[in-house]
């Protein structure tokens, strides 16, 4: 079907050595040219300025859930005039206690513009559809959730 490809990149020399620690930082290079200054979350030393692969996890799957919802949008002829998601990712032992993102939480907020508007049970369904077809939720093990 398709191929993403993505370089990830980093090297000792490239950082300040650490006392009996390394830099977590490092690059994400994207084909496109795009470069993503990344590293670890900050309470796993990580650098605060930097993204980090759980966030961008998070990232990726509101992104994925707010396309797939403007593509049923735009099918039931429905306005979209801003879509904002502030979303939540936790990361928590799983069931074989190890760490990870078990669960996340989406907090979309959408305003509809024109005059075919959804109702609540609309929206619902709109959102169940979007679930359902978002390549990164059907990915993972985590369980995603619509507030």
């Amino acid at each position: 079907m398709s191929e993403h490809r993505v370089t990830v990149a980093w090297s000792w020399s490239d950082h300040e050595s650490r006392q009996n620690t390394y830099s977590r930082n490092h690059e994400w290079r994207f084909d496109n040219g795009t470069v993503v200054p990344a590293s670890a979350a900050e309470k796993y030393l990580g650098d605060p300025k930097c993204v980090d692969p759980e966030e961008a996890l998070v990232a990726a799957l509101s992104g994925c859930h707010m396309l797939v919802f403007l593509a049923i949008a735009a099918k039931k002829e429905i306005t979209v005039d801003t879509y904002t998601d502030d979303a939540v990712g936790y990361l928590e032992k799983n069931e074989d206690g190890k760490l990870a993102v078990t669960r996340i939480v989406l907090h979309p907020k959408i305003t509809f513009g024109g005059e075919n508007k959804p109702d609540e049970a609309q929206l619902a369904d709109m959102h169940a559809h979007a679930h359902a077809a978002c390549l990164i939720a059907n990915s993972l093990r985590a369980s995603v959730e619509v507030a």
